[in-house]
């Protein structure tokens, strides 16, 4: 399976377990395969870190000291509604089982576990939620701005708006990272496919085309991150 987004980035899991040791583990094991892992080890901090990172999986223990994983997921699955995740428990109940896959977990692994079956796991709900994804729709919707990949239409608020083929380029990359702080240097490599070496004026130009186009007369989506670059989110 090919353990990147489509935009070429790896594809993101975070991990939530309140045992620290058991949280760092799955992690080294994670990012040895390739993905772009973070970590929390309460509900809350996982809610708050799901909004910032936008994972494309959750390895969720269902035992956490704050609020339980049930509800971390309800949470979640609000931003989200598809998320795949996998539950983590020491508990193997059929009841818990039951429990937990009515909520909305994909998948449900036992504690004490194998590494690779936590990866085989992650790797199939991967899998077929990406062939859920290609199945759907191929319209970005970030507001009231949405794009459609295959038409190439863009509008917001119900207006269409024309942009070139860079122009539509750099807005899709934004799209499929709202509120995801973009550098140059990645914006370049994206859309641009070359590293970054006192080409930045690009990025900008291009950025400001956008703004003209995307912001005009409206509330802004498209900041500046003094020192950090550009972020697209909708207006609050």
């Amino acid at each position: 399976m090919d353990l990147t987004r489509a935009d070429g980035s790896p594809l993101r899991v975070l991990v939530v377990d309140d045992e620290v040791n058991i949280a760092e583990l799955i992690t080294m094991a994670l990012r040895y395969e390739g993905f772009d892992v973070q970590a929390a080890h309460t509900g809350t901090k996982a809610v708050a870190a799901a909004k910032e990172m936008a994972p494309d999986a959750v390895v969720l223990d269902i035992m956490l000291p704050d609020i339980d994983g049930l509800e971390v997921l309800r949470r979640m699955r609000t931003t989200d509604p598809h998320l795949p995740v996998v539950f983590l428990t020491a508990r193997d109940a059929v009841e818990d089982r039951i429990a937990g896959l009515t909520a909305g977990g994909d998948d449900y692994v036992t504690k004490p576990f194998s590494l690779e079956e936590l990866v085989a796991r992650l790797r199939g709900l991967l899998r077929r939620a990406g062939a859920q994804a290609a199945a759907e729709s191929t319209v970005l919707t970030v507001g009231d701005l949405t794009l459609d990949e295959d038409s190439h239409e863009v509008h917001r608020g119900g207006d269409e708006i024309t942009l070139t083929a860079t122009e539509f380029e750099l807005l899709r990359f934004l799209m499929r990272n709202p509120r995801r702080v973009l550098s140059k240097a990645q914006i370049l490599d994206r859309v641009w496919n070359y590293d970054f070496g006192g080409q930045a004026n690009v990025v900008e130009l291009y950025v400001s085309y956008l703004r003209k186009k995307i912001d005009a007369g409206r509330q802004p989506m498209i900041h500046t991150m003094r020192g950090a670059g550009y972020v697209l989110k909708p207006p609050p």
